[in-house]
C-alpha cells in the first residue's frame, strides 16, 4: 500500500470515481475480490449513506432511505480512475431500527458478523455513530466481533457523525469517550453539513485502499 499521505484534493478526486459494483443479500452472493475492501457500518440513523455520498461527492451513490433499516443487502462500490478498481467500499445494512422484524434483525446480525470475521480482503472498518449518542450497546457488540482483526492491526475508525450539533466542549467529551471505547481503533468527529473531518477521512481511505505504485 502507498502510505504517503495524499493531498485532500487527490483523495477526493480518487473517491469521486466511486460507482456501484454489486448488491448482495447474502455472503455467498458477494464476488471474490483481491483488492482492499473498506466496510462502513453503523446504526440505521447514524448517517452512513450521507457520509459515503459526501466522501464520493455524489448525491445518490449510497441510497439514503427515509425509512431507516430498509436496506437489507451489502452494497459494494468500486473506486479507481479510468474504470480500474483500486479498492471497494462496502456499505453494510444499518442495524438497530425498531420497526424491522426481529427475524430480519437476527439474520442481518449474523450476516454482518460473518462478513466482518471472514471476508478475506477486508482492509479496514469505519463505524459511524451519532455524536450526540456515542457508541451504543449495539455498536459495542459490533466492536467485540471485529476485535480479533483489530488486534491483528486491521485499521478501525469510529466517525462521530452530526458533530456540528454539539458545542466544542461536547465534541471534545464525545471524542474522548469514543477513543476509550474503541480500545485499539481511532475516533474522529465528522459532519457532512459543516465538512468536519471530511478531508481527513478521505485521506485515510486513500491510504487504506490505494495499491502501491
Amino acid at each position: 500500500m502507498d502510505h504517503t499521505p495524499p493531498s485532500p484534493a487527490q483523495a477526493h478526486a480518487w473517491l469521486h470515481t466511486a460507482r456501484f459494483l454489486t448488491e448482495a443479500p447474502q455472503l455467498r452472493d458477494l464476488p471474490v475480490l483481491s483488492v482492499p475492501e473498506i466496510a462502513f457500518v453503523g446504526r440505521s440513523n447514524a448517517g452512513k449513506s450521507t457520509c459515503i455520498n459526501t466522501l464520493a461527492q455524489q448525491r445518490q451513490l449510497a441510497f439514503a432511505s427515509k425509512m431507516p433499516g430498509r436496506t437489507q443487502s451489502i452494497v459494494l462500490f468500486a473506486v479507481g480512475k479510468q474504470g480500474t478498481t483500486d479498492a471497494v467500499l462496502a456499505d453494510l445494512p444499518g442495524y438497530g431500527y425498531a420497526a424491522v422484524p426481529q427475524a430480519a434483525k437476527r439474520r442481518w446480525q449474523q450476516v454482518m458478523a460473518n462478513y466482518l470475521v471472514s471476508r478475506p480482503n477486508l482492509r479496514a472498518v469505519v463505524l459511524l455513530a451519532d455524536a450526540r449518542l456515542g457508541l451504543t450497546e449495539l455498536d459495542e457488540a459490533l466492536l467485540d466481533v471485529i476485535r480479533p482483526r483489530v488486534e491483528q492491526e486491521m485499521p478501525f475508525l469510529v466517525l462521530l457523525t452530526k458533530a456540528d450539533k454539539l458545542s466544542r466542549q461536547e465534541q471534545a467529551k464525545a471524542l474522548s469517550v469514543a477513543r476509550l471505547q474503541t480500545r485499539g481503533g481511532d475516533a474522529m468527529l465528522f459532519s457532512a453539513l459543516k465538512r468536519i473531518g471530511v478531508d481527513e477521512v478521505a485521506q485515510r481511505l486513500w491510504q487504506w485502499g490505494r495499491p502501491a505504485p
